[in-house]
């Protein structure tokens, strides 16, 4: 059974001003499609066929064509279900769990940009549960902390996207602009049930 790819819950203009529309529709129709065709071509005739992609996550780390495209795939998915037009309004439990690890939301907010802001080239900025707890880790291309020996190890629960064609057509190279944009857009309810579920 191959991969496909998800439809976004949203309209590619409904995350304007934070996020415009060429930038979701490049994003969504060019990259991420090119990432789950790339991956089911990788992966077919092998072993890791018919595996999910978290199996395929934590098999694929010595090989590069699964690991990119099986990443890209998977760090994509979650990447559109954490933002919404609605996002920016903080849950109470989050609030709890966001202020048990890092003091405050604002302690939060400056640990996760730093994340984004100082990841080299290409990556992505995490927001984990780890034995219970809440992590804040960053890496680079399409690696994800699914998988062995990446990041802080512990399960997604947020993530932000810093290739530069997730921002680069509105923002250039104001990364930082991006990242302070995207705290508008996180869907604090869809992260709660994530926290909920790991």
């Amino acid at each position: 059974m191959s991969f496909e790819l998800p439809q976004l819950p949203y309209a590619y203009s409904a995350l304007e001003p934070h996020i415009d529309a060429r930038t979701m529709e490049i994003h969504h129709s060019k990259h991420h499609v090119a990432y789950t065709n790339n991956l089911n071509a990788a992966i077919a005739s092998t072993d890791l066929e018919g595996k999910s992609i978290i199996e395929i996550l934590h098999a694929c780390i010595d090989m590069p064509a699964v690991r990119n495209n099986g990443g890209g795939y998977y760090n994509h998915n979650l990447f559109w279900t954490i933002m919404s037009p609605a996002g920016g309004q903080l849950t109470s439990t989050m609030e709890n769990a966001i202020n048990e690890s890092f003091g405050s939301f604002d302690g939060f907010k400056e640990a996760f940009t730093k994340a984004a802001t100082t990841r080299f080239g290409s990556g992505w900025a995490w927001l984990c549960v780890k034995d219970g707890k809440l992590e804040v880790c960053s890496t680079a291309n399409q690696d994800n902390p699914i998988m062995p020996g990446i990041g802080c190890g512990g399960t997604p629960i947020l993530c932000l996207d810093v290739w530069e064609h997730a921002y680069y057509l509105n923002y250039q190279n104001r990364r930082p602009d991006y990242i302070t944009a995207f705290f508008n857009v996180i869907n604090w309810e869809e992260v709660e049930r994530l926290y909920r579920a790991a």
